[in-house]
């Protein structure tokens, strides 16, 4: 069976370089990611190629410990990761620059299936799909609370 890909999108009223400290910086996750309770990176501030990380994260009931590694990065606009461990998955991050101070942000999410989760596709694709959109919503509130840099 094929893995669940979704992607989850909002404009942000703020600059691209501001969004990106943000989502570029992994120790923030459980401000904005639902069900993360811990997220431990290896390097600190924005990722680079080849940060780990040490995830745990409550959901379904469940609580899940992945690790994972950044696979690529183009600095001040996307990286892409996967888990090493856990949950069969991938994504990517990427921040658009947009007229008037303004940048969209783009959560990419990739999920494998295995075992009994391929039996509830459909239920874990709607809960992925309503997770990744709230996050990526709540990551435009915490960007915009965020004091203004100069």
């Amino acid at each position: 069976m094929s893995a669940i890909e979704l992607t989850a999108a909002v404009e942000v009223d703020r600059p691209a370089d501001e969004v990106w400290r943000l989502v570029a910086d992994y120790a923030r996750d459980p401000e904005w990611r639902t069900g993360v309770v811990t997220m431990a990176p290896s390097t600190a501030g924005p990722v680079v190629e080849g940060t780990t990380t040490a995830e745990e994260l409550h959901m379904a009931g469940r609580t899940w410990r992945n690790t994972g590694v950044v696979t690529s990065v183009e600095p001040g606009r996307r990286f892409s990761w996967r888990t090493t461990s856990g949950v069969e998955a991938s994504g990517s991050r990427d921040v658009v620059p947009l007229s008037g101070g303004r940048s969209r942000l783009e959560l990419r999410l990739r999920v494998s299936p295995t075992g009994a989760q391929r039996l509830l596709r459909p239920l874990l694709t709607r809960m992925l799909r309503r997770g990744l959109a709230a996050d990526a919503d709540r990551l435009r509130q915490v960007s915009e609370r965020e004091p203004v840099r100069g």
